[in-house]
């Protein structure tokens, strides 16, 4: 059935309001940034038109080059481990074991705290001389194990990156919530032909969320690290030798020294990535966006 011609004004009306807001705060700053990185600009004086220059630069830079490479890293960090973690912790929790309302409490909880209130606890714990973590190593006798974990090069980017990804809360919820809405009856006649908890959640849970929750799941968490900067900021500020900058780091800096062309050229380049992203790991789900059933059986051969 067609809509009517009052039907698409009905429909024109509801969506006019939020295609206002996405033009505005989305459309318009975008194509802004893009052309300020044309341009030589100090954000004081006369801007000069300078074509693909900001990009070339950006390019021959080696530290916004291992700035994408962090992003990459995170999101993929986020995607691999953040999301599978959150997916365990889900299925686990579903089942309601004993206590379960509150480990998902205790879980959840970080998400409520602010993230710099986080990073500088964090900051405090990896401090070389009076850190937790090298008082704990030399309390249980593992004191030649105890380093300068956000000064060493090799050591800087791993720590950052191990404190953020166990925040699993947020995800977690997210898959909990959809888990809740299996149709009972799946788990009731896997039971019956003899299918262990394990068994469930591999040929049935995992497969009826793949192309929902953890597909949303595993997009935010992406998106979340591409764009990571206060924890960087806080713990490290790209240091030691940029090993842990990220490009907003890199772009915010650049700001930092009034250079809002190569800034806004690295914003684009940002953008340019997420949306691969988004666009690779849409292809990747793509095949699970199918009904229940058809799952279901796919699964069980």
């Amino acid at each position: 059935m067609k809509p009517t011609k009052s039907d698409r004004k009905v429909l024109i009306a509801f969506l006019a309001p939020a295609v206002a807001l996405v033009v505005l705060f989305f459309v318009i700053p975008v194509i802004y940034v893009a052309v300020v990185s044309l341009l030589k600009w100090n954000g004081l004086t006369s801007a000069e038109f300078k074509g693909i220059d900001n990009f070339v630069a950006l390019f021959k830079d080696k530290a916004f080059l291992r700035s994408i490479l962090n992003n990459v890293i995170w999101a993929a960090t986020a995607a691999a481990i953040q999301v599978p973690l959150a997916m365990l912790m889900a299925i686990i929790l579903s089942r309601k074991p004993k206590g379960w309302k509150f480990f998902r409490t205790v879980y959840f909880f970080p998400q409520v705290i602010s993230g710099i209130a986080l990073a500088t606890m964090w900051r405090h714990i990896y401090n070389a001389e009076s850190g937790l973590l090298n008082g704990l190593l030399r309390l249980v006798g593992l004191g030649h194990l105890a380093t300068d974990w956000l000064g060493g090069m090799d050591t800087a980017l791993p720590s950052v990156l191990i404190y953020w990804v166990f925040y699993v809360g947020y995800y977690m919820v997210i898959m909990m919530a959809d888990i809740t809405t299996i149709d009972e009856s799946y788990y009731e006649a896997a039971t019956l032909d003899g299918a262990t908890p394990f068994q469930q959640a591999i040929h049935i849970t995992i497969p009826l969320i793949k192309g929902t929750s953890l597909l949303t799941c595993v997009t935010l968490a992406s998106v979340m690290g591409l764009r990571q900067f206060e924890q960087v900021y806080l713990l490290t500020n790209g240091q030691p030798a940029n090993t842990t900058s990220t490009i907003v780091l890199y772009l915010y800096k650049q700001m930092q020294t009034g250079n809002y062309g190569r800034s806004s050229a690295a914003a684009i380049v940002l953008i340019i990535v997420g949306a691969l992203f988004i666009v690779t790991i849409r292809k990747l789900f793509e095949d699970h966006k199918k009904d229940p059933k058809r799952v279901i059986e796919k699964e069980a051969k």
